[in-house]
């Protein structure tokens, strides 16, 4: 019998690699191929990086440290508050109706007590001071006649007037005598009857006229009533009065600082029609000086008025203002929005009122301050 022939199969890569060229083509390279992925690294670099890392890590973990260590660490005898500086202020107006002749100065000035700050306009007022001199004056000199009684110019002529009156009166009556004498002997047939009423009432007359006369000489003689140079005393006292006041708009006329202080604003300019309702200056008073600072019911018991206390502003961080406890209120409220501590925001605090010494006028209405009030510490322990 004869074998099968044998089957056939498909080249294996070993075979293909083995194989001959065929004739007019290169023969393979079978060299390894080179490959994008970089060789692994070495030892010698692996113990490089390692220690660059160890390195980085104990630097960072050092500075931690540094950092924690340098802050400052609470200290349980220091109360630290914080607030914002506040002072008083005056509106200033002139208490006259009139133009404003000038102002002396400006904002940002510092003035004394007393300075003149500004004037209204005089020139009516002085006008009216006049008039209220003169009005007295006439007024004075009748309470001077008054009070020296009558003339004797005057006496004189009331005792000439009594005599001519009581010569009227003398003669009245003898027309009446004789009248009466002849009715009496003519048994009423020489003299009418009207004739003889007639003479009656002249005498009658006369006699009152005599009387008068009389009594206006004894009015000159006593001089005026008690009444009357009261009166005009009063009058006199009523226009000096008027006078007073007129000098007293005067010197209103006249702006005037009643502190020392600090033009904080000028609300006003020459030429504007001042009344009392319209401030002319706001000043801010220079003394006294305080921070508006709130403490937490925690601290409240530990401070008390009177107690000293340093004061720190940013602009000068190196260099503290001394101070003292001046006011603690009595009554608690929310912390107001200028605190922004965390702590306080929302919590329940005091109003402290901390008095600053600012001779220097460096603190200003409204900077941020921080005041830190020093305890009583044991002894032999300094503060932190």
């Amino acid at each position: 019998m004869t074998s099968p022939p044998p089957q056939d199969r498909p080249p294996s890569p070993a075979d293909q690699e083995n194989a001959a060229p065929p004739p007019g083509a290169k023969p393979r390279d079978k060299s390894p191929q080179k490959t994008d992925d970089p060789p692994p690294p070495s030892k010698k670099k692996k113990k490089k990086i390692l220690i660059g890392a160890a390195i980085v890590r104990g630097l960072a973990a050092a500075g931690g440290w540094w950092w924690y260590a340098s802050q400052p660490k609470e200290d349980p005898y220091r109360v630290v508050l914080y607030g914002n500086v506040d002072l008083r202020q005056v509106s200033l107006a002139f208490n006259g109706t009139d133009r404003i002749a000038r102002l002396d100065v400006d904002e940002g000035q510092h003035v004394k007590a007393g300075q003149v700050l500004g004037e209204l306009d005089t020139r009516t007022l002085l006008l009216r001071l006049d008039q209220s001199r003169a009005q007295a004056e006439a007024q004075q000199q009748v309470l001077r006649r008054l009070q020296a009684g009558s003339r004797p110019e005057e006496l004189a002529q009331a005792r000439a007037n009594t005599a001519a009156v009581a010569a009227d009166a003398e003669l009245a009556q003898r027309q009446l005598d004789r009248l009466q004498a002849t009715w009496r002997e003519s048994n009423g047939r020489a003299v009418s009857q009207q004739d003889l009423d007639s003479a009656q009432a002249k005498a009658r007359a006369a006699a009152a006229q005599l009387e008068s006369a009389r009594k206006s000489e004894q009015l000159v003689r006593t001089g005026p009533r008690t009444e009357e140079v009261a009166q005009a005393e009063a009058q006199l006292n009523a226009a000096r009065a008027d006078i007073a006041l007129m000098e007293r708009h005067l010197v209103e006329t006249k702006l005037t600082a009643p502190v020392a202080a600090t033009v904080r604003a000028r609300l006003m300019e020459p030429g504007d029609m001042a009344s009392p309702q319209r401030p002319v200056y706001t000043l801010a008073i220079t003394d006294p000086k305080w921070v508006r600072a709130w403490v937490k019911e925690a601290d409240l018991g530990r401070i008390r008025p009177g107690m000293a206390a340093s004061i720190a502003i940013d602009s000068q961080p190196d260099r503290t203002l001394p101070g003292k406890v001046g006011y603690i209120s009595s009554v608690a409220e929310f912390t107001p929005k200028t605190v922004q501590t965390e702590e306080l925001r929302t919590a329940l605090v005091y109003e402290v009122r901390v008095l600053a010494a600012d001779r220097a006028d460096v603190l200003r209405m409204g900077m941020p301050a921080t005041v830190r009030i020093e305890l009583p510490r044991p002894s032999g322990q300094r503060a932190r």
